[in-house]
Formats: structure tokens, sequence, C-alpha cells
């Protein structure tokens, strides 16, 4: 464990931005059915919420305070010329650039950069102040506003209030009550465990930036060396990581260096660390007196000076100085290497060499000269990338919240509107229930124990694979679009076999003008579960189809982990259900038939038609050795479990569970049945119900 991790493991448990979150979820927060609570991950919540019956903030409001706040320069930390934009464009830009799509991690939904880890990492410096200057209209407006809102409407505000394009504002973050749902970003070891960094500066996906600490990447260059053409790759990497294309990120980069500066008045420091020093971290060590460390001897990234002739004024001046002037190396005063134009200029603009980068690529220069030449061509990109930006973690738009919502975009992944009227779901019912036990052609069914076919535990197959892609971390997957059908998803290995499960429901859809394709795959499956032995489970309609599978990349199976033990724990925290919970889930029906269609040899046992504590007792009572990467015989039994069935007894707390639904069927039965309905309905956000 190196040093600086080894700091953060010391110092973790008792560190904080300073305004504790307490528990969240006070209306209107608690649309999403999402619970936080302090030393736990996120997870997906039962309750429903009525949206209607909660007073929605008048965002409106809070825009005109952060209005006046953008000139009111405190003495505590003044201002840049005069205005603090460019700082509320780098806390709101810094707050949800640490989303990543690999896991869905990161973001500012939770408003965790409050909070350690990402409150300590470098590129973070400074921003305490930025929190500091908007915590008065935090306490204002209380729990009907919650900091994630706050932290990204400061950034819309920054931007508009210079003269800069805001598509629109997607509201309703929820306060997490404390970092827990970043660990996993690091530097901490959770992230080692799951991701970690074989060298810092060279980190690879899941890991969003190549460097610990930073967002995307090193600005200076690979590894700290100012090599404009190694820094592309770079930077073309870590922005794709995030899910930006190539004008995304040109828009993003040159849009976000519009405005404000860079800060490295003097080469030794800003100071002690949140990790050193909590309760006055960064107190700066350029300059003297009263302004010490701060205005003109402020010391943040290390690097010093204006992008722009213009710093509070919006406009393309970054791309026509980029493209324009020649561009030479120098040393700046904070010690680190930056670039500067032959002749210098007055004032003296300064690029980064993540700035030159955009020149030594024929992507990025094409698109430099074009936003060089066309200021609407720039308004357009960068308010649509930006608004990606800050709202790539919220979901779909159907989670957002107040009157300046712009219409779904593509990174919603939009799904057509709800029927009017939808389908007599009893009738639905019936025709499944009557499907359960007859023979499909092109499908290879299980048997019932008098011989007859038997289709129930590969509805529950089918269902779970729709809708278990889900990701609470944002709000990704679930079975609502049933893009299951289409690729990736329906390309991937683990899902072989379920297009003919789906086809085999094809005639009942067929009898249902508004029926859609995702609720009866979800509702196939909840039937099957209450014939194998289940308690009676709700159903809520109300899924569309989606066109296709456009978008669902980032969804593929991880497979990066070192162990299957790590996988099966980062899995449950993804999708969003306790560990009991995950382990309830773990025996649900599995059809022999199935697992033979995945390629391995045969299931559990034969008892594919009951819901039962089958499972947990088999797992337990038998020995188990491996006969190939995936797949555990128990002795000389034709008795199958898959690897990440054996991992749930590595893992003590897992293992508890386990011993627990072997010795009360009651108890599983319990647990299964709440932990299904959770996942099936996920992903179903619907203003009028949530």
């Amino acid at each position: 464990m190196n040093v600086r991790l080894a700091a953060f493991v010391a110092a973790i448990a008792s560190l904080s931005a300073g305004i504790d979150a307490g528990r969240s979820g006070s209306c209107p927060f608690g649309f999403d059915k999402v619970a936080s609570v302090k030393d736990q991950d996120r997870q997906i919540s039962n309750e429903l919420y009525d949206a209607k019956s909660c007073n929605v903030i008048d965002y409106d409001l809070v825009k005109a305070d952060l209005e006046k706040l953008m000139t009111d320069s405190q003495d505590f930390w003044p201002a840049d010329f005069g205005h603090y934009g460019g700082l509320f464009i780098r806390l709101a830009w810094h707050c949800n650039g640490s989303y990543r799509r690999a896991d869905g991690r990161g973001g500012c939904d939770g408003g965790r950069i409050r909070f350690n880890p990402e409150h300590s990492w470098a590129d973070n410096t400074n921003l305490d102040k930025a929190l500091k200057l908007l915590n008065p209209i935090k306490e204002k407006f209380g729990d009907a506003l919650s900091w994630g809102d706050l932290i990204v409407l400061s950034g819309d505000v920054a931007i508009k209030s210079m003269g800069g394009p805001v598509l629109g504002f997607c509201g309703g973050r929820r306060d997490d009550a404390d970092g827990t749902s970043s660990l996993q970003l690091g530097p901490t070891p959770e992230q080692e465990s799951v991701a970690p960094c074989e060298v810092d500066g060279q980190c690879k996906e899941p890991l969003g930036p190549t460097t610990m600490g930073l967002i995307y990447v090193n600005p200076e260059g690979p590894m700290g060396k100012p090599d404009p053409v190694g820094s592309v790759a770079d930077v073309r990497d870590t922005f794709k990581r995030m899910g930006m294309d190539d004008r995304e990120t040109v828009a993003l980069i040159g849009g976000g260096h519009a405005f404000g500066k860079t800060h490295g008045a003097c080469p030794t420091g800003a100071g002690p660390s949140p990790l050193e020093d909590p309760e006055n971290p960064w107190s700066g060590t350029c300059g003297e007196g009263e302004m010490k460390g701060k205005g003109n001897n402020t010391f943040t990234s290390g690097f010093e000076g204006q992008w722009t002739f213009t710093p509070t004024k919006w406009g393309n001046g970054y791309f026509k100085g980029l493209t324009s002037f020649e561009w030479e190396k120098f040393n700046g005063p904070g010690g680190h290497v930056q670039w500067r134009p032959v002749p210098d200029t007055n004032p003296p603009v300064r690029m980064l060499t993540a700035d030159i980068a955009l020149l030594h690529d024929e992507s990025y220069l094409k698109i430099s000269k074009e936003f060089a030449a066309d200021q609407a061509a720039l308004d357009e990109a960068f308010s649509r990338a930006w608004y990606k930006l800050v709202s790539r973690d919220m979901g779909p738009v159907a989670r957002c919240r107040g009157n300046d919502i712009p219409p779904a975009q593509p990174f919603q992944n939009p799904l057509p509107s709800t029927p009017e009227n939808l389908p007599d779901f009893d009738a639905v019912r019936a025709d499944v229930r009557e499907l359960l036990k007859k023979s499909v052609d092109g499908l290879t069914s299980d048997s019932s124990s008098d011989g007859t076919a038997y289709n129930g535990a590969l509805f529950v197959h089918a269902a779970w694979q729709c809708a278990s892609t889900f990701r609470i971390t944002d709000y990704a997957g679930g079975c609502n679009g049933a893009k299951i059908r289409f690729a990736p998803q329906k390309d991937w290995p683990v899902n072989a076999g379920v297009d003919k499960i789906i086809t085999a429901l094809e005639p009942i859809k067929e009898k249902y003008s508004t029926l859609s394709t995702a609720d009866l795959i979800v509702l196939a499956g909840q039937v099957a579960l209450e014939d194998a032995g289940s308690v009676k489970i709700d159903f809520l309609g109300g899924r569309t189809d989606a066109e296709n599978g456009d978008g669902d990349d980032i969804l593929a199976p991880r497979e990066y982990y070192n162990s299957t033990v790590t996988g099966v724990r980062d899995n449950i925290k993804i999708l969003g259900v306790s560990p009991e919970e995950a382990v309830a889930l773990a025996g649900r029906p599995r059809s022999a038939a199935q697992q033979k269609a995945l390629g391995y040899s045969g299931s559990y046992g034969n008892s594919s038609a009951t819901l039962s504590n089958e499972y947990f007792k088999v797992l337990l009572n038998e020995t188990w050795s491996s006969v190939s990467a995936k797949e555990f015989k128990a002795g000389d039994k034709e008795i199958y479990m898959l690897d990440t069935d054996v991992a749930l007894l590595d893992a003590p707390e897992l293992k508890a569970s386990v011993e627990k639904f072997a010795a009360d069927e009651f108890a599983f039965k319990k647990v299964f049945t709440k932990a299904w309905n959770k996942v099936m309905t996920a992903d179903h956000f619907k203003a009028d119900s949530y």
C-alpha cells in the first residue's frame, strides 16, 4: 500500500467536507426509489412516492440567488476578475466529471464531492471554498434543495451569467449521507480490490481518469511529460470512458476553458490537504499577509494563467487563439510546464499540454477550426455536451424535476410514452399461466415431475436477464424498453437462448394491442414465480418497447474483476440490492435446459418448477470441485453450480444469508419476493407514480 493510500485509509473514517447531509430522502428526493444511509452504498427502495404531493422547489429562486453571488466577491476567497463564474463551472464540472460508463459510478447525483475520497482529490483543491460560498443558499432552502442540484445549478448560472448557452436543467438529485458510494473511485482499499491501477498516470478502465485524484488526464501531459501527441490518446480515452465522443470532448474542453484561469502563483503548493488539516485545508503557501494563499497568490493546479482575453465572457476566443497562435513551452511560476504564444500576448494567455493536444489530432483539429470559425456551432455543441456532462448520471428524463427540462436527449435513451389504455393484465396472466406447461416449437423446455413440459424457470430467467442490467449508480439498464431483444444485449453469451424464450411469448403479445414486450417479459417471470410457490407479487405495468439497443454497450457484463468474490460483491452494489437480497435472488428457479444452452453441464437440481430453499441446502451440504472456469460439480453427482454460486460461501456476509435461508424457507421466500419486485421495478420511472 503506498503512502498516500495509507494516509487516506487512516483518515477516511473521520473526514468530511464540513456539512453533514445526515440521512437523505426527504421529499422531493424520494422520487428515485433509492435509499442512502451512512456507511452503505445506495440501494433500490420499495417505497413509492407521489410526485404530486411533494412541494418541488422553485429552481428559479435558487438561480436568482446564484446570479447575485456570481459578482459578490468575498474577502475569504476573492473572485477572479470580479466573477465567480470560473470557480463554479469548475465545481460543477468536477462534481459531474467523476462519472464513468464502466459501472455508472461517479457524477454529482449524491453531492459526494463534499466527502472523501472526492473531497481530497488533487483536482478538487480549493473547491471547499466554492462549497462555502454556496452554503448560505443551501441553508436558505434547506432540505428542499440538494447539494447535487445546487452545485449543477451554480455551473449553469455561471455559464449564463457570462453569456454562454445552457440547454436546460434536469433537477432532482438526491444527496448521499456520506462518500461511501464513491469509495470505488479511489484512492481507497475498495478501489484497489475492484480496479487497481498498476501505474498511477496510466490507469485503465474501469477507472475514469488516467491518474488517481484527477478528473481526466494530467494536464501537463502523460506522466507529467509535456508531450501533446502523447496527450491525444489520454484525452480521447478518458473522455470516452465517460461516454463522450470527439465533438463533445473538444466542445467541453474549449467551452469550459473559455472562462476563468488556472492558479499556480508559486512552486510551494496549496498547503496541507484535507487529509493533513481537515479544519483548514489548502490554506495556501504563496504570498504574505491577509492575501496569503488567495487572490493572485492562489495555488490550485500549479499552472498559472487565463486561456482567453475575456475570461468572464463567453465566446470562441479559446479556439481562435489555439488555432492561430504559435505555441512554445515554458516553465510557469508554479513549477510546471505550460504553453504561451510566440510572440506573447497582452494580457498573456496560456495553454496546457492537454489543450495543445487538440492541434495534434486530425479529428480534434478539424473540430477546433470549425468552432474557431463558427460561434453558433460551438454554442450548439457546448450546450448539449455540458447538459450531458451534468445529467449523464441522472438516468432517463422521467427522473428529471423542474420547469426547464429539455426534451429527452440521446444519452438518456428515451422510450415511447406509455399508452393511455393498458391491457387487461389479469387476462395476460391467464395466458402466461397456460403457456407455463405447454410445449413450444423451437424452445427446449424443462420437465415437470410428471414428465410434461415446464417453461416457468425459462420465463424467470428471461425476466432476470432483462431486468438485472439495472445500475443504481446511474439508473441505466433494466427491462423497460425490452432492449434485450436487440444487439448488443441479445449477442452477449449470458443471453444465449433468451431470444427463443421471448419468441415463445410472442403469440400472447399479439393478442393485446397495447401490451409491450417489456411488460410481458416481467409479468411472465412473475407468474412463473407465483406458480412455483412465491407469495403473490404486485405488478406495475406501463413499460414500453425501445426501437433498438443503442447505448447498451455500457451494460455489458463486467469481466475485469481479479476474483469471482470481488465481482459478486461489486455487482451487488451496482445493482442496488442488499447482500441478503442478492443471496435470496440467487436462489431463483433455475432451468437445467437453459444452463445447457449457456454451455454448462446442468443445474443444482431437478425442481425448476418450485421456488424453495433447495438451492441453499445443496450449496452448503455438497463439496464442490471446479470442472471449468465458471462451473463447479458436487463430487460424482450430476449437480452443478456456477462460480458465482460457490463464491457466496467465500464471503462471510453472504454465507451467513445462505445459512439462514437453508434453515428457513419462509424467510427466504419473504426476502426473495421483496427483492425480486425491487429489481423488476427499479427502472420503472413514472412521474405520476414515483
